[in-house]
Parts: structure tokens; sequence; C-alpha cells
């Protein structure tokens, strides 16, 4: 009889961390304690925590251990396992939360998860998303089942339009509405295509799901194709995703052996199946038309629109189109009813959002809100605020296509319409929190460095106009710009927003008109004062020796890799040696010097 589960994270943070080899000591440990009937290993996708990684969960007391390595192994199996008692050392405490740090809380009352409503990662780091059973067991399939058997396919769009459910891919566009635009198209055949190619740098939502959850992927997607009237479906996921791609291959198997995908579904007529494609990497794929174009063979660049999708799609057939986080809540609405997923959210941005939390942050990792939560309530609440006692200064949403928000609107309601007001918005999900260390020019250029290199190059204003913004950018940050560029640069970024071709070259200067806007401060102070006020544009920084501080012991110096660093004929009251200095003429900013003192006697400016 099994009296234990012990669940282990699987997915590719915790991974990355040793999480593999856990589960193997467990299982060796396990075997040499004789528990092998007594105690059930579980593979489970993303907990959400991903800054505690290697997650383990001891069940039935719930038990949290976090940072677990292989050595901790054979301590729980023997003191918790064995003998019942949790191994307090790696128990997570949410200290916050208590006066005792002792005192141990239970893991959905802790700040992290408490604020927290989990729709979509519903059963991410609860079942092991390599066996179909257990989501079965979740009420899996059963959304499947009652729109087949319970539903005409007008009931289904009709049910997805009322819930207000809005695209998670970053354009929040009605899901209904699209559904219900390409139902009515007579075709041969139509398609069902989910865009899993996830490229903003720091975003990784889709990918939990897939690695978590794969079945609520392919249940939603059978359930789009009853609605529109489709037989196949494609699930387009970049390469760089191993284990995200090898649990959904698992899962359309398991779903084709257990007759969930295929011929006759549930006895009702209804064929479906799907297919996986594997993308190359290309940020310019997770635009729709690309993202097809690519599915055809073809080298990804986007179409021109109208005929939109819903029209003449994959293979010039009517086509729907949704990202992983919106066919995830898919199952949850036909199961629910509409009224329970339009009861949380906002007026006109329903349910949950699903959040991947970085950058300057305690607690980074994984988090799914109701939609309108403040953003000082993520910032503070659930990722437990900025390290160091550092002062949060701006939250970057939607990746290279969003826009940042400062601190002074910190307690904006994080949903479409409010992002939107503020010149943001919403983006798939990547949340990078920004410190006072930040430089808000150099934010604004990474962030355009990286859609340069995406760009697909099919149309002159995203290909040649980014380019030129990028060197007005890197004019300013080097200490050349003028004030006449920050003029220019915002005329730039309007013309590339109203002539791109596609949802890229269009949203690609939104960070840049986003920081001119917030800080332009910032930029002046590049331009006129030539100095980063942040201490972070390499060019525009002196570093110097407080001869008062220094002891001329000389280290810096050693590790100076240009000699630029040379003793001065100063020695400061009660040291024995000369003080040193740094010629600026010679040196090239490598920060060497500076993390090398022992004393703090070196600083940037």
């Amino acid at each position: 009889m099994v009296r234990a589960q012990v669940l282990i994270c699987g997915g590719t943070g915790c991974t990355s961390s040793g999480s593999p080899k856990i589960r193997a000591e467990f299982e060796t440990q396990i075997k040499n304690f004789d528990l092998e009937s007594e105690v059930k290993l579980v593979q489970t996708g993303c907990f959400g925590l991903c800054s505690l990684g290697p997650v383990v969960i001891v069940y039935p007391d719930g038990t949290f251990y976090s940072r677990v390595t292989v050595e901790d192994v054979p301590e729980i199996v023997e003191e918790h396992l064995l003998k019942g008692r949790p191994v307090e050392r790696l128990v997570y405490n949410d200290a916050a939360e208590t006066a005792d740090e002792n005192v141990e809380t239970a893991l959905s009352e802790t700040r992290f998860y408490k604020a927290q409503k989990r729709v979509a990662l519903r059963n991410c780091g609860v079942i092991d998303p390599e066996n179909i059973e257990e989501y079965i067991a979740m009420d899996g399939y059963a959304a499947l089942g009652k729109a087949l058997t319970e539903m005409t396919p007008e009931d289904v769009i009709k049910c997805v339009s009322d819930s207000g459910l809005r695209g998670r891919g970053g354009g929040g566009f009605p899901t209904g509405r699209k559904w219900a635009l390409c139902a009515p198209n007579k075709a041969p055949q139509k398609y069902v295509v989910c865009n899993a190619d996830e490229g903003d740098p720091g975003a990784f939502m889709d990918r939990s799901v897939l690695e978590g959850d794969p079945h609520a992927i392919i249940e939603a997607m059978a359930i789009a194709g009853y609605a529109i009237g489709a037989t196949k479906g494609f699930v387009y996921v970049r390469a760089e995703y191993p284990i995200a791609v090898k649990r959904l291959a698992i899962a359309i198997g398991q779903a084709r052996e257990y007759g969930l995908l295929g011929d006759d579904i549930f006895g009702s007529g209804f064929s479906f199946d799907l297919q996986i494609r594997l993308g190359a990497g290309a940020f310019v794929c997770g635009e729709e038309t690309a993202l097809m174009t690519s599915i055809e063979g073809n080298r990804g660049e986007p179409r021109p629109r109208p005929p939109y999708p819903a029209v003449k799609g994959l293979f010039g057939c009517p086509t729907v189109e949704n990202n992983v986080e919106t066919f995830a809540n898919i199952p949850q609405i036909i199961l629910n009813g509409a009224e329970w997923f339009a009861s949380m959210g906002t007026e006109k941005s329903k349910g949950t959002k699903v959040f991947a939390l970085g950058g300057k942050i305690n607690n980074t990792g994984l988090v799914e809100i109701p939609m309108g939560t403040t953003l000082r309530q993520i910032i503070e609440d659930i990722g437990g605020g900025i390290p160091n006692g550092k002062k949060f200064k701006a939250a970057q949403t939607g990746g290279p296509s969003g826009g940042c928000i400062p601190e002074s609107l910190i307690d904006t309601p994080v949903d479409y319409d409010n992002l939107t007001a503020i010149g943001c918005m919403m983006g798939s999900g990547g949340l990078i929190i920004m410190d006072e260390d930040s430089c808000m020019v150099d934010m604004a250029k990474f962030f355009l460095d990286f859609t340069v290199d995406e760009s697909c190059g099919k149309c002159t204003p995203c290909r040649v106009g980014m380019k030129r913004l990028m060197e007005m950018l890197e004019k300013i940050t080097s200490g050349n710009g003028t004030l006449e560029d920050l003029d220019r640069i915002e005329e730039l970024c309007y013309y590339i927003k109203e002539n791109s071709l596609c949802g890229l070259g269009q949203t690609a200067p939104n960070p840049v008109l986003a920081t001119l806007k917030f800080f332009r401060e910032e930029y002046v102070s590049h331009v006129v004062d030539k100095k980063c006020p942040a201490g972070v544009c390499k060019d525009l920084l002196t570093y110097t020796i407080d001869k008062d501080k220094c002891i001329g012991c000389g280290l810096c110096a050693r590790n100076c890799p240009v000699n630029a660093i040379t003793r001065t004929d100063y020695i400061a009251p009660g040291h024995k040696k000369e003080s040193l200095e740094i010629h600026a003429d010679k040196c090239i900013k490598c920060g060497a010097c500076m993390s090398n003192c022992k004393f703090k006697a070196i600083s940037k400016k």
C-alpha cells in the first residue's frame, strides 16, 4: 500500500539544476530501505518557484523541500519516508508569513502562492505529465466528452465567447470571435494550430504548460477542431524545448491509444488528429502567418492580411491559431461554464494570466494571477520584493514587443486595457523586474538589438528602420548623441510602427517609446551630461580610486589587463604603501579593478 508520494519537479529549470540525478538517487535509496511498495515517485512539471529549485514535495503531508541536492536524498528517505520526521533544514519556510521562522507554512498559504489562482497551470506540479491516467483522474478529457456528446459546435463557440477569454499570445483578440469567424467558412479541410513558438527573452510560460500538462493542449485543440469543423491540427514548438517536445509526443501517442485522438472520438463521428512541427528558433515565427508559412515548409516570413487565417490560413485553408496558454484555459471553461471563467478578472479582461517573473526579484518563477492584480502585489507579495534592499525602478512587460511600467505606476492593475492605457502591452507574459541599478536606455537597446537580429527582412521599415534606430541608440550610449537625436528616434519609431508588415516590426519600437516617455531624463543625461546615471553604459563610465581608502596592496594593478593603474606619491594616513590611481586614457572600463578590490576603494561613476 502506497502511504507517501514524492513529487520531483521535472521542468526545465529544475532539470538543469540536477533533478534527474535526484530522482535516480531517490529510486536507489527507496530500494535500499525496502520502501518500494510504500513510496511512489512522481515526476511533475514546474511548481512555479523556480528560484528554489530543485524542488521536492512529499505527500500526504505536503512538505516542501527546496534546493535539494543528491547528497540530501539519503537523509530525506531515512528520516522522512522511513521514520516520519521531515528534514527541517531543507523545508521551505515562508518566514515573512510567520513570526517564528521554524513554523512551517502550508504551500498554498505562502506569499508566493496565496495571491495566485491557477487555471492554465492547475495540473503543473501536480500530475505526472507522461501518464494520461493521472490527467484523466483530474477530469482530463471530460470537457472533450461533454463537447462531443452534449454540445453542438455553435454551443462550444458561444461558451468560449461568453467566457470573455482573450488570446494570451499578446494581441488579446477574443478567442470565441476568432473561432466564430472561421467556423462558417466552407472548405474540404480546416486546421487548428497551436503556437508554442515562445521566443520572448525571459519567457517560459508556454514551455512550462507543455512540460507539465500536455494533455490539456491536446484536449483543447480537439475541442477547437470540433467547434470549427477541423480534423487536423499542428503544434508548432521550438526545437530548443526538448523536454516539452518529448512529453507532447508521448501525450499524443497516449491519446491516440486511448481513442481520444483519431477517428470517431467518443463514438460521436468526429475525427481529429495532431502532428508536431519543430521551429528553428526564429522569433518572427511567433507571428501567426509566419508560423503557418514555416509549417508549410517555407522560410518563416509573414503574409499581408487580409485575407486572415480564419479565411485563408495554413495550406490556403481556414485555420484557427491560438497559443498554448489560451488553449490551456479551454477545457476548464467547457467543464465549468462561461460564467465561472468570467467571474475572474476585470470587466474586459476575464480570467487569469500566466507570467514568467524574472529579473531583479527574489522569487523568480512562474505565476498565474487573476486579471486586475496590481503590479505592486505581483512584485511585493508574490515576488517577495527586490533583492539586496534595492529600489524598484521599472517592469518590462511583453518582452521586445512591450513597454515598461515605472515605479510611479506600480499600483496599475495588470490587464489588457490598463496596460494599453499607459502605453504598454500584456504581451505573451514575460515580466522582467528592474531595480535602481538598471539603465533604461541600455534596456531599450537590449530589446531592440534582439529584434534587429530576429527581423526576417521582408519589409523595409523593419529591416532598415530598426537598424537605423539601433545606430542612434548606440550613438547615445557611447556619449555622442544630441538632443535632436531624441526627436529623430521618436519620429522613426512611429514610422516603423505604422509601416511594418507584421506584428514584430509594428511593436519593436515599443521599448524605446516607453522608456522615452517615462525615463526621458536618463536619455537627456546620456546626451547632455555624457553620464549614465545607473552606471551601466560602458563608454560613459569612469573608474576612480579613493586614495584615502586605498592601502596600496596593488591587487587592482595586477589584475588590470592594460596596465592602466600605477602608484602615486601619496600615502594615506594609517597606511604604509603609496595609493594607486587609474589613468582614464588607458582604462578600457572592464571593471576588473573594482571586482578585485577588497577594500571598496574603487568606484564607478
